[in-house]
């Protein structure tokens, strides 16, 4: 049995797991628990095109990793098991690549958990359960942060007083950094040129939003800040705003500093905007029987998107390639096209039956051949961490 990693992404009260084989990205088991620590906590598992779920009768994230346990051995694939991977949202200035797990890191994502609480904390509770499952087994520790650390000061720093940077690490850090590692190695190979030599914008689309500038392979400014609140507008995330609207909403609304930051990312965007829904699906199926304010929401998202990208040309002073991934981004040929339209004058022309076409898992080019290229690709963080933590543990990948 080939060896393979299990890939762990634990939030708060979720734990998402898949085991891959990092030679060639399969997955023979996923799954996802969720409602951790509550009494209606559950466990929902896919293998070889089923899927199956039932109640926890243990809610907690131990009680979680204990029945994958069970069911990777049920399934015969426990032995597979050689080592574990796990996603971490934010690695700071600390953490510039993946690494190993050990107490120091635990330490140092610990401290990170300042500019990420609501993610670096379930990721802790995921390495101490996995370490408790598996304590014989390499653990590796991959960054959504990381990939954006090669970002120039002038692209990661803000126009705040220097102390803010020094004393507190207030600073842009960037996310999706695993994708955008993933589509751009991918978008080369339909491109036919060294990495090393393009000059790429990927925009992984999804409830979360995020655009980066790729030069060479590596993040030279992306659309992110801080937190995943800055830049484009998302599911239920604003994106921009003049930050002097956080004192009026504030004011005009009676709510603290807390209620304000909830309205910023669970009540905006497309679902503040349409006042339907933060699902891009429903706002289209709504736009085109003529609701006005889901076809407004989806023009929003699409003119921000398109001066984004348009933006992140700048950095690298050309642009090679368009790659659209995630959620939206793969599966959305309206939203795509729209965007597309928009930048025409970077030399972008559509292919319109290619980009209907692909939808569903499908991948390729949606421009004519005598225009800049666009690309969808279907990102696979997954197999990305799957990949560095055979590297750093040691196994053929």
């Amino acid at each position: 049995m080939n060896p393979s990693i299990l890939v762990i992404n634990c939030g708060s009260s979720s734990l998402k797991f898949a085991l891959t084989d990092p030679r060639d990205g399969s997955t023979p088991l996923s799954g996802l628990a969720e409602k951790l620590g509550l009494a209606d906590a559950s466990i929902t598992f896919r293998h070889d095109g089923e899927k199956n779920g039932h109640p926890l009768q243990d809610g907690t994230h131990s009680g979680a990793m204990k029945a994958i346990i069970d069911k990777l051995d049920e399934l015969g694939l426990a032995d597979a098991v050689a080592a574990v991977g796990h996603r971490i949202v934010h690695g700071g200035e600390r953490f510039k690549e993946s690494i190993l797990i050990d107490e120091d890191v635990i330490l140092g994502i610990g401290e990170c958990s300042r500019l990420a609480p609501l993610h670096n904390p379930g990721h802790l509770l995921g390495i101490r359960s996995a370490m408790e499952s598996f304590p014989a087994l390499p653990q590796v520790a991959v960054f959504d942060t990381a990939f954006h650390q090669t970002l120039p000061e002038r692209a990661y720093r803000y126009a705040l007083p220097a102390s803010l940077y020094h004393d507190h690490a207030v600073r842009r850090y960037g996310f999706h950094g695993t994708s955008y590692r993933f589509v751009s190695t991918a978008a080369v190979d339909m491109l036919g040129k060294p990495l090393e030599e393009t000059a790429m914008v990927c925009a992984h689309l999804g409830n979360g939003a995020s655009a980066a500038a790729v030069l060479g392979g590596r993040s030279v400014d992306t659309s992110m800040g801080l937190t995943p609140l800055e830049g484009l507008v998302m599911g239920s995330r604003s994106g921009d705003i003049d930050p002097g609207l956080f004192n009026y909403l504030a004011s005009a609304l009676d709510l603290d500093t807390q209620g304000v930051t909830d309205l910023l990312n669970r009540q905006s965007g497309l679902l503040g905007l349409s006042g339907l829904s933060n699902d891009c699906r429903e706002l289209e199926i709504a736009a085109a029987n003529g609701h006005e304010a889901a076809r407004l929401a989806l023009d929003i998202f699409c003119y921000r998107l398109a001066k984004y990208i348009a933006a992140l040309v700048v950095p690298m002073g050309r642009i090679d390639a368009l790659v659209f991934t995630g959620g939206i981004g793969e599966n959305s040929a309206a939203i795509r096209a729209q965007v597309i339209g928009l930048l025409g004058f970077l030399g972008f022309e559509l292919d319109s039956p290619a980009n209907e076409r692909t939808i569903r898992g499908k991948a390729g080019r949606i421009t004519t051949q005598r225009s800049v290229p666009a690309l969808v690709i279907n990102t696979n963080e997954e197999d990305m961490i799957a990949r560095d933590t055979a590297r750093l543990a040691g196994l053929a990948a």
